[in-house]
């Protein structure tokens, strides 16, 4: 692949959620550097210590398996009847570290791409808790003000709870495995 045609929304779409963590699988990140996987990988083995488990880790079968019936494409079963090992899941910061292991224009091109995606990522999540802060506030202010119930206060209430759950939704992707940008 042109790392020059890589987009924001196929590096977003190449983001999966395994272990609680953001992480990305060594084949698509060997796609997005043009590099064959097993290349990619060799040169992360050579350079173990810098890859402890929160920078990477191995899928298990069962967390495999969860993940292609996630992406739940027409030929999942040819992607496990394709892999000879388990793939590797690299967090943000093991997707850092590897600029350091590959040091081609590419793989330094494709990790600032991806590095500020997860900057992107992490900072929306942080904009909707300050905005979920600040309704709660809101809607504090505005009991402690009414004595009485009305029907205004419960139209208020209605609608705080419309945008919490709203917000909460954001934060937990509805796919427990991936996390995809595109709404249903």
């Amino acid at each position: 692949m042109n790392h020059k045609i890589i987009t924001d929304e196929f590096v977003l779409n190449k983001i999966y959620l395994i272990r609680d963590k953001k992480v990305m699988l060594d084949r698509d990140l060997a796609e997005m550097y043009g590099v064959k996987t097993g290349r990619l990988n060799e040169q992360v083995k050579r350079n173990l210590k810098r890859f402890p488990e929160d920078f990477m880790f191995q899928l298990t079968e069962d967390e495999l398996d969860n993940w292609i019936s996630q992406i739940a494409t027409s030929n999942s079963k040819w992607i496990k009847m394709g892999l000879r090992k388990l793939p590797y899941a690299f967090t943000e910061q093991g997707v850092a570290m590897l600029s350091s292991v590959l040091s081609s224009n590419i793989a330094i091109d494709v990790n600032i791409k991806i590095i500020r995606i997860f900057t992107k990522m992490r900072e929306l999540l942080i904009s909707n808790k300050d905005i979920l802060l600040k309704l709660e506030q809101l809607e504090n202010k505005i009991l402690r003000q009414s004595d009485t119930i009305s029907k205004h206060d419960d139209d208020m209430q209605t609608i705080f709870s419309a945008l919490k759950q709203l917000l909460v939704q954001e934060e937990k992707p509805s796919n427990p495995i991936g996390f995809k940008t595109s709404s249903k």
